[in-house]
């Protein structure tokens, strides 16, 4: 059974290597120490959110936290090509639930996007609580899934901003799916990048909908900036589903679950 993970502050397992002894205290502290009441002699990782991964063993427990002794550093390599879900803005927590999941799949990002048919508005301090909501749940997941990487989240882009970044994507080296159930062509037969643009590693990203379905004009507008219309499967998924299932697909055919 994989160790469980604990989130370090950004920076702080800088110079931290085998052998070394690491005290993990605040937040994940008290959690690991007092809610979980994890031991002596217990296995944990401790990832820093950007690939690196301490794997520990807890040695004391007091009330400063967990001093643990590190048995093994590891540094994860950021991938060739970076899945970034480009989630629309849903009613409910459906938008969550779909970052939350892709998260779990292994997304490297996400963006929220305000689209035409969004129910859902993101302005002033609700963006603000929206967005930290989202920083949360893509944290707790990353967590839950035991991975060394936390998923960036991006501010909320409209449809001309969206169309503004697939742009850039695709002059990269990048690509760019848009899921539409009348796509003629599958995910499967999806032009994917090979990992190395003018720039270095490149983005695939997917863009999913509102319940309400993409507008024409949003179709329209993202495949002229080089985006692909693309096909998922036979059954028209959820909002909360799209993404997910659709990363899991590109992950295969890009060997990350080989």
């Amino acid at each position: 059974m994989s160790a469980p993970v604990f989130l370090a502050e950004p920076g702080t397992l800088a110079g931290v290597g085998t052998g070394d002894a690491y005290l993990l205290d605040g937040t994940e502290g008290r959690h690991a120490g007092v809610v979980q009441r994890r031991g002596a002699g217990e296995r944990i990782d401790v990832v820093d959110g950007a690939g690196v991964r301490l794997r520990t063993v807890v040695e004391t427990v007091d009330p400063q936290g967990l001093h643990l002794r590190v048995q093994e550093r590891v540094e994860e390599p950021a991938p060739a090509v970076a899945l970034v879900l480009v989630q629309a803005l849903a009613k409910g927590d459906r938008d969550e639930l779909a970052i939350e999941a892709a998260t779990e799949v292994g997304a490297d990002g996400v963006l929220p996007w305000q689209a035409d048919r969004s129910i859902v508005v993101w302005r002033g301090d609700r963006a603000a609580k929206s967005r930290a909501r989202w920083l949360a749940t893509v944290r707790t997941a990353a967590k839950q899934s035991r991975r060394a990487c936390v998923p960036q989240v991006g501010v909320a882009l409209d449809t001309k901003g969206l169309v503004d970044r697939v742009s850039a994507c695709v002059a990269a080296g990048g690509a760019a799916l848009v899921l539409h159930e009348e796509a003629t062509t599958s995910i499967a037969e999806a032009v994917l990048p090979t990992g190395v643009g003018p720039g270095g590693p490149v983005e695939c990203l997917v863009v999913v909908g509102p319940e309400g379905g993409i507008t024409e004009r949003e179709t329209e507008q993202l495949t002229q900036a080089g985006a692909q219309a693309v096909r998922l499967g036979p059954h028209v998924l959820r909002t909360s589903t799209a993404g997910p299932v659709a990363l899991a697909l590109l992950a295969a055919r890009l060997g990350r679950w080989a």
